[in-house]
């Protein structure tokens, strides 16, 4: 079903964070540069970077229980995204979002300082890992994926 994301942060050296969106269906990769931690700046960056997508391709969002989505209500009202939260110390319930970061690793190292990476950088990254084959899409790339998944609903 289309529409159906999951979030996270990823955190570097010196408080920096990237926030991750995947796309749970298709794989589709969004990388959000944001300035710290707190909810308020992820709330505000995550909701200008969703209402720049056609309404068709966000419906909801799930996230992990950290502190970052205290303001989900505040999102939900600017986006009309749902946002969903798994439960506590259970990361099996957001396997997209995982098994994407631990691939985003291989370009921003654990223990890496994340803020030199502008959001043009991020961008690029997200590119590579929307073309990059995946066994679980029968060898389809996220953005093939994602393309057929438009044309249907569009």
């Amino acid at each position: 079903m289309p529409g159906h994301w999951e979030g996270d942060l990823i955190a570097g050296a010196r408080n920096t964070y990237i926030a991750t969106l995947v796309k749970r269906s298709s794989r589709f990769v969004m990388l959000v540069r944001v300035r710290g931690k707190d909810t308020e700046s992820v709330v505000g960056t995550l909701s200008k970077q969703i209402l720049r997508l056609p309404k068709v391709m966000m419906d909801t969002l799930t996230w992990d229980q950290g502190t970052e989505m205290a303001d989900h209500k505040k999102f939900t009202i600017a986006t009309d995204v749902k946002v969903y939260f798994c439960d506590p110390k259970s990361p099996w319930q957001r396997g997209t979002s995982e098994n994407t970061n631990r691939l985003l690793r291989q370009y921003l190292p654990k223990g890496t300082d994340l803020w030199p990476h502008s959001q043009y950088d991020l961008d690029l990254i997200a590119l590579k890992l929307n073309s990059r084959p995946r066994k679980t899409l029968a060898y389809r790339t996220p953005a093939d994926t994602l393309a057929s998944t438009v044309a249907l609903t569009g």
